[in-house]
């Protein structure tokens, strides 16, 4: 009997990003997609949150090869972070790795041959697997799905995609391929869920270039752009609205330069000459004849936008007569800190444009109209879907039974979940599989769990108290009188009456002499004892933290 096919999400089934997906057949696994996912509110101090990736460092001996849907952050960012652990190919298209080859240096790691380019409709043989590069349609040139032949069928994993009859770069989904597919039998279909709960059909680029030449030609002053850097079509919308209203482009914020740098040299962006200028030729340029694309889309707080709209960018002060054009959505989380770019860039005295004012940003994934019509191409043997919260998956089951899907073969798989596909059908087996967050912190990489960040809330909604307690090492008793220090707990007019009466409390408790020092008791006996004190007098839950010196 034939191995099972194993599908094994490590990140992007059950949250938007940190996308991952193993694909495993006897003694051959890989992986579709390294990406990252941006932190939560509530996850201070965390710079990103990545892929726990312990499963293919337990089996690296058969971990085959890294294929790469496009160059999006929430497919590629993590990537470094895998080839720092471990030495495989990775394959992409020619723009993704570009994208990559960035964000290597950026981690001073070096290509090595690590990359490699396939064109689309070529197909790369690893192990067990055959992958051929399918084009589809997002919102970033160069973006595939994968057909993954093996032994038992092919599996059809989209990545992100979208049907864009008049995409602004020329690049469609290869409809045809896929329904070729469908004809000869798909054994899976993993496909994009992203925007499950969206009726009819994404609109196409070309009304977001329509959008930004009107609001270009119309501004009475600098206009200033901000999107993702690796948006390099809506870059090239940008450039094209600007020459053609015989306006000059300068490029600012270290990602975007080295995107837009990238890119040029690959040919995917087409610059006139004399369209960008830098830093010093703005300072001779009319405003009314300039443009400014920047980083900050998502209002990272040290980037451009963000530097700008706070008056401290280098090169650029907001004006009153200004147009800022958001040409991005907020990722979820990351919401206060774009409105409150918003509200800033207003006191300044701009106007600002973002996408509830004008269509200056469409999706680059697929409605449910789209979503019907590749299934009834595809027509699989078995359904998940991938990249989503957990109500995108479940919703996205129930759109493919509708299309009639047997209930039985449209599965919803979160991260860690193991499924197996044999000749008897499909099942998730109950297996788990390490996939975890796994945040990175400034240098740290694992070494902040939930329990640091449960206490980093603790300490930024109630404060801290430090009590510490010098102890007679042989009988435990109380030497002198404790010092307490309270951290975002209470006012000064308060601290003196908390600290007094912490202070009497534990000369209460430990003003007596005992037989046996338990110092792991002691330390918990204070920490509950001052809790508890502290929130009967002011029903607040500091974190507390007792120290005790061995005198």
């Amino acid at each position: 009997m034939s191995p099972a096919l194993r599908v094994i999400p490590l990140g992007g089934l059950g949250e938007i990003g940190r996308n991952m997906m193993l694909y495993e057949y006897g003694e051959d696994i890989i992986a579709v997609d390294v990406g990252l996912m941006f932190p939560e509110e509530e996850m201070l101090g965390v710079d990103l949150v990545i892929p726990d990736i312990s499963y293919v460092i337990d089996h690296a001996d058969r971990f085959k090869a890294v294929f790469l849907t496009h160059g999006h952050e929430d497919h590629i960012g993590a990537l470094p972070f895998l080839l720092k652990e471990l030495n495989v190919p990775v394959f992409c298209t020619r723009l993704t790795r570009g994208l990559v080859d960035v964000k290597l240096k950026e981690h001073r790691l070096q290509n090595d041959a690590h990359v490699q380019v396939v064109e689309v409709g070529n197909t790369v043989e690893v192990g067990a697997f055959r992958v051929e590069f399918v084009s589809v349609s997002h919102s970033i040139p160069d973006a595939a799905a994968l057909l993954i032949h093996t032994p038992l069928g092919t599996v059809v994993h989209t990545g992100d995609f979208k049907i864009d009859h008049t995409p602004v770069m020329g690049q469609h989904t290869d409809l045809q391929r896929l329904a070729e597919i469908g004809k000869e039998g798909a054994l899976l279909l993993a496909m994009d869920s992203t925007y499950i709960e969206i009726e009819g059909y994404t609109p196409s680029e070309q009304t977001v270039a329509d959008a930004i030449e009107r609001v270009i030609a119309d501004a009475p002053d600098r206009v200033i752009v901000t999107t993702f850097a690796s948006l390099i079509s809506r870059i090239q919308i940008v450039i094209d609205a600007a020459t053609k209203h015989g306006r000059r482009v300068f490029v600012t914020g270290r990602s975007m330069v080295n995107n837009t740098q990238m890119a040029r040299e690959l040919g995917y962006l087409k610059v006139p000459p004399g369209a960008l200028i830098t830093a010093r030729e703005m300072d001779n340029q009319p405003t009314a004849k300039t443009v400014v694309i920047c980083t900050g889309s998502q209002g990272e707080p040290t980037s451009a936008l963000t530097r700008m709209a706070n008056g401290t960018h280098q090169n650029i002060v907001i004006q009153r007569n200004d147009t800022v054009i958001l040409s991005s959505n907020p990722v979820p989380g990351n919401e206060k800190l774009v409105y409150r770019n918003i509200d800033n860039l207003y006191k300044a005295g701009a106007h600002v444009i973002y996408n509830r004012l004008a269509p200056v940003h469409v999706r680059g994934h697929a409605a449910q109209e789209e979503l019907k019509i590749i299934h009834r191409l595809v027509r699989p043997k078995h359904f998940i879907g991938i990249h989503g919260e957990y109500r995108h998956l479940v919703l996205h089951r129930q759109l493919a039974i509708t299309l009639g899907m047997d209930e039985k073969d449209a599965l919803v798989l979160t991260d860690g979940d193991v499924m197996e596909i044999d000749e008897d059908g499909a099942r998730v087996t109950g297996e788990r599989v390490p996939a975890e967050y796994v945040y990175v912190d400034g240098l740290g990489i694992g070494d902040v769990d939930h329990i640091v960040l449960r206490d980093r809330q603790h300490l930024a909604s109630d404060g801290m108290v430090v009590v510490v307690v010098a102890i007679d090492r042989q009988n435990g008793a109380l030497l002198r009188r404790p010092e307490v220090m309270t951290h975002g707990f209470v006012g000064p007019e308060e601290e003196p009456t908390i600290v007094e009466g912490i202070q009497s409390l534990i000369a209460d408790r430990l003003g007596r002499e005992q037989t046996r020092v338990d110092w792991a008791g002691i330390r918990d006996t204070l920490k509950d004892d001052v809790a508890t004190y502290l929130h009967e007098q002011t029903r607040r839950r500091p974190l507390v933290l007792p120290i005790t010196v061995e005198v």
